[in-house]
């Protein structure tokens, strides 16, 4: 019987151990927390957003970095068996808008319990260690040092997670353990994360739900960079975060600036025809009152000041020219962006254990014989969307079943 060790009990660590344990192994399952899926059970602000149900040319448009390697492992555990596996351990699964899956009961407990009943059932649990080291003998793998003790194996798998919500156990450990059997480590940082700006009308927006509106980021020549939406977002007292900011930040770098489209729907000329007929409508009233037909109430003084616009003008007295100003606004709100929020802020971690030293279709390294590694410790990440758990759980599938 092949001896196994899987180390870290997230989605890729759970399914890795899983396919390992149907495939006869002995498998131990070390967890630095001792407990299943502490990260899993926090995603989709608790929903867990498991998978997408996408085909394979959408998942690869929606992993920006080194999404070919992940072709054969998606391939083979596409989201249609993920979502297969949970329904058939009693987790009814519903689609939602942009293909995303959730469980019905809104619950990620569900998804974790699932797992571990399936794993419990094959007599394997998590036990509380974490790996520190690869045991090597004569730059063979004999198996890992946990707790102090070597715990001998056929086979380690490395699904520690990256940097991301270290409170969770992600606390970039798996790459001393890639380092020490050759592996060259990207450099790493978040994604899918807040951005913060200097802006302190954000500050003063704190709170602030856009619903339908679309983001860009826009080069300081005034090139578009990136654009996404219609979707939403939010305001914070350090910036902006939101679905489509947290996509944004896989593309943001140093001298772009945010634009927010806030109707979308609209042309310029029809939105200046809207902003006339409003304007017209409401002449009498000043222009902090008249302009809330157009933007949220705690949005209209600041709008109005880009637009060079005071609060007290009449709507009737509004020049040609500060319509103008105040519908480039509206197409076109512009937000500086002074940098990323810090990784343990973020979703997902970039970088990790260098793709071209892995295996694609069994996620084993080509530099140590019986390593493998599944899940964000690989450098790939991919959008918002349920696309992070499926790579997850492909390349945990891939690296058990390899067993």
């Amino acid at each position: 019987m092949k001896n196994v060790i899987v180390a870290g009990a997230g989605p890729a660590g759970l399914t890795a151990a899983l396919y390992a344990a149907r495939n006869g192994c002995k498998v131990r399952l070390l967890d630095s927390n001792g407990v299943a899926g502490k990260k899993l059970n926090i995603t989709g602000k608790g929903r867990c957003n498991v998978t997408n149900d996408c085909d394979p040319d959408t998942f690869m448009a929606n992993v920006p970095r080194n999404g070919r390697f992940l072709y054969s492992a998606f391939s083979a555990y596409p989201p249609r068996e993920v979502m297969r596996f949970f329904e058939s351990r009693g987790v009814p699964l519903s689609v939602e808008r942009g293909r995303r899956v959730f469980p019905q009961s809104g619950r990620a407990r569900n998804i974790t319990d699932a797992l571990t009943g399936a794993l419990a059932e094959r007599g394997v649990r998590v036990e509380h260690g974490k790996v520190t080291s690869l045991w090597l003998e004569d730059g063979v793998l004999r198996g890992a040092a946990a707790g102090g003790r070597r715990i001998p194996a056929d086979a380690v798998i490395a699904a520690t997670g990256g940097l991301s919500y270290p409170l969770t156990g992600s606390d970039g450990s798996g790459y001393a353990l890639a380092r020490q059997a050759g592996h060259t480590v990207t450099p790493t940082e978040g994604v899918l994360t807040p951005l913060e700006s200097p802006d302190a009308f954000c500050a003063e927006l704190a709170g602030l739900s856009l619903k339908n509106v679309t983001l860009s980021l826009i080069s300081p020549e005034g090139k578009r960079i990136w654009r996404e939406g219609p979707g939403e977002m939010l305001f914070t007292h350090t910036g902006l975060s939101g679905p489509l900011v947290l996509t944004a930040s896989s593309y943001w770098k140093p001298g772009l600036h945010a634009q927010i489209d806030l109707k979308p729907g609209l042309d310029e000329r029809q939105l200046d025809a809207r902003v006339l007929r409003d304007l017209s409508e409401r002449s009498a009233q000043e222009m902090g009152n008249a302009a809330r037909g157009l933007l949220p109430k705690s949005l209209v003084p600041v709008a109005l000041a880009m637009s060079g616009i005071d609060t007290g003008t009449r709507a009737g007295a509004v020049t040609r020219g500060g319509r103008k100003a105040l519908t480039g606004v509206l197409k076109a709100m512009p937000v500086r962006i002074g940098g990323k929020a810090p990784i343990a802020e973020a979703i997902i971690t970039r970088g990790g254990v260098d793709v071209r030293e892995v295996n694609p279709g069994t996620m084993e390294s080509k530099r140590l014989k019986g390593l493998y590694f599944a899940g964000e410790l690989l450098d790939v990440d991919a959008h918002t969307g349920g696309f992070n758990l499926q790579i997850a759980f492909c390349t945990g599938f891939a690296a058990g079943i390899d067993q």
